[in-house]
């Protein structure tokens, strides 16, 4: 009896050891790399400056306008046309409610610290006034022509004028702290030597994401001028929400 039951004991290990372990679920690949019009907008996760985690998964069901501003034009400068296009956008959810209208998530990703994000926002007021001077200079009966072309051409560059208040700095929409570059440059916009200038910045980039997470549109400006205007993209965004594209 005694046998027979350590020659059971010794079957059942022997089956144990033998069998195959079975396969553990492995961690979904986090990697981050460029994408191409038609796939799934890679995943990812990053803090925002408002102080939560914002997880683009999470979004699911949500079309996302997904916007890379460029940061910096030099070092110790910041490229004004992004506060621009930002306090435009701001004004625009403002008086349509686009967020609303096209069932739409905002995001910004910066390349930088929070502390620097902050220093971004904090120059808001002071970058829509330079802007205003560049446009109105004052003593315009005695600019020479050099000066009325420049007047001319900031007047087309910037065609609206903002304001804003120093101690109501506008944050209706995510900014996402990418400190590590670990998305920007995943996707392939990062860089330190871009429009003549050499400092961390990325180049700048909008991304169109559908509310089933594929990518519907992308723009990466060619130079720091070159960007989709807003009317352009709301466009796009209809036809994304009427499933035409």
């Amino acid at each position: 009896m005694k046998l027979k039951l350590h020659l059971i004991i010794h079957v059942f290990l022997a089956v144990l050891i033998l069998s195959p372990r079975p396969v553990l679920p492995q961690a979904q690949d986090q990697t981050i790399r460029p994408v191409l019009l038609g796939q799934p907008m890679p995943d990812f996760s990053l803090p925002s400056y408002q102080g939560q985690m914002v997880r683009l998964a999470d979004l699911k069901g949500k079309n996302i306008m997904l916007i890379f501003p460029r940061g910096f034009a030099a070092p110790d400068r910041w490229c004004t046309i992004c506060h621009y296009k930002y306090v435009e956008l701001v004004e625009l959810d403002k008086t349509d409610e686009i967020r609303k209208k096209y069932n739409l998530e905002i995001i910004f990703v910066f390349p930088y610290s929070r502390e620097i994000v902050k220093q971004w926002l904090e120059v808001l007021p002071d970058q829509m006034m330079k802007i205003k001077n560049w446009k109105y200079p004052e003593n315009v009966d005695k600019l020479d022509e050099k000066g009325k072309q420049s007047m001319e051409r900031y007047r087309r560059i910037f065609p609206k004028d903002f304001t804003v208040d120093r101690e109501n700095i506008p944050l209706p929409f995510p900014i996402l702290i990418d400190a590590d570059h670990s998305v920007s440059s995943g996707l392939g916009l990062f860089t330190t030597n871009w429009g003549g200038s050499q400092v961390e910045q990325n180049m700048p980039t909008v991304y169109l994401i559908d509310d089933q997470g594929i990518l519907k549109f992308k723009y990466i400006g060619q130079n720091t001028l070159d960007r989709p205007e807003y009317d352009y993209l709301l466009k796009i965004l209809e036809m994304i929400k009427e499933k035409k594209l």
